[in-house]
């Protein structure tokens, strides 16, 4: 025993030694002071996984000890399972950012159809959907990417929260069967490669239109304000990530961010389905939507430390400038003159001369 401790005393010594003649320990010390906020930036989306991974333990855990626990309150065990998992998420969104909904009154009692605008991290969908279900008993089912059906451990959680992969079949049964569905059309391409100006990243997307043609279902347009300041991409990588992307199919633009701004989710008034709609045409006018309540709503292009800010104080949005007006000028351009204006002067030109 005393051979160990002999041994371990020397190592220890020497390696001390090492240190203190290879290494300049007040360099070391400033890398580490000037690292730590960039790796904790790109550890606190880290706490967003342990969270969808404890989501999925509390589904698992319930399924198995259902008879014992869940049979005395509710035959349903799934809906115990949600309960449960939207009250942590719901508990996370209002102590982390504040979370807040406006516009609920637009929610119709029937089916209806979510349209929203993907950040990097859809979290504004999770908080959403937890105080749907908590608070206005409303279940509502969300459309996913399918690489996130073969991320392991998630199976279970997705099925249980009625997550799908969503075509257009599936999405209209959805509907039809009286349940509230979500949709983002710009998807993980949206949350990917989207940035702190809030452009609508659709391309060519109308499944969304045709789904809501199809099943004759009113459509609430949804936008939460700094959701983009939450959770961000790294932006130099964007060439390269998009290129891998369009190869194959795979999300890796790196998520940094998990700052805890402020969160409001803003739901438009509906907009009803005209028989004479095509999917370009409801298509145009969703975007639209969404586009006036980003133009209502955020400020562009997105601040971090203001979005902070608005945890403590509510800061006004920067109006814009009007366009000047000279007499002649309205909203930048000349007003033309009518026929009647210039039969009169050339009558009065005419009293003039004679």
């Amino acid at each position: 025993m005393g051979f160990v401790s002999y041994f371990v005393d020397n190592y220890t010594a020497s390696l001390y030694d090492m240190i203190v003649e290879y290494v300049d320990t007040e360099y070391s010390l400033w890398l580490t002071w000037f690292l730590t906020p960039v790796i904790v930036t790109f550890l606190l989306p880290a706490v967003i996984i342990v969270l969808i991974y404890a989501s999925s333990i509390i589904f698992h855990l319930i399924r198995l000890y259902r008879l014992r626990v869940v049979d005395g309150v509710q035959n349903d065990w799934r809906h115990a399972a949600r309960l449960a998992v939207c009250a942590l998420w719901d508990a996370h969104g209002w102590l982390w950012h504040g979370y807040e909904i406006e516009g609920l009154e637009n929610i119709p009692d029937g089916p209806f159809l979510v349209i929203y605008y993907h950040g990097a991290l859809p979290i504004d969908m999770y908080y959403f959907t937890a105080r749907m279900l908590l608070f206005k008993r409303r279940h509502i089912h969300t459309v996913a990417d399918r690489f996130m059906f073969k991320i392991p451990g998630w199976s279970t959680l997705l099925e249980g929260l009625c997550v799908i992969p969503g075509t257009i079949q599936t999405c209209s049964g959805v509907l039809k069967s009286g349940n509230p569905l979500a949709i983002s059309p710009g998807g993980v391409y949206e949350a990917q490669f989207g940035d702190h100006y809030y452009r609508l990243n659709w391309k060519n997307r109308l499944g969304f239109a045709k789904v809501a043609l199809e099943a004759k279902v009113p459509i609430i347009p949804m936008f939460t304000e700094n959701v983009r300041e939450a959770f961000r991409t790294v932006g130099w990588l964007r060439g390269i990530c998009l290129r891998i992307y369009a190869a194959t199919r795979v999300p890796l633009a790196p998520v940094y961010g998990g700052f805890p701004v402020k969160l409001r989710t803003h739901l438009g008034p509906p907009l009803l389905p005209d028989p004479a709609d095509t999917p370009e045409s409801l298509q145009r006018k969703v975007a639209g939507a969404i586009e006036q309540l980003v133009e209502q709503h955020q400020r562009v292009p997105g601040s971090i430390l203001l979005a902070l800010v608005q945890r403590v104080y509510e800061l006004p949005k920067k109006p814009k400038p009007a366009p000047l007006s000279n007499g002649k000028c309205h909203n930048g351009a000349l007003k033309s003159e009518t026929p009647n204006s210039v039969s009169d002067k050339s009558d009065s030109d005419k009293a003039k001369v004679s």
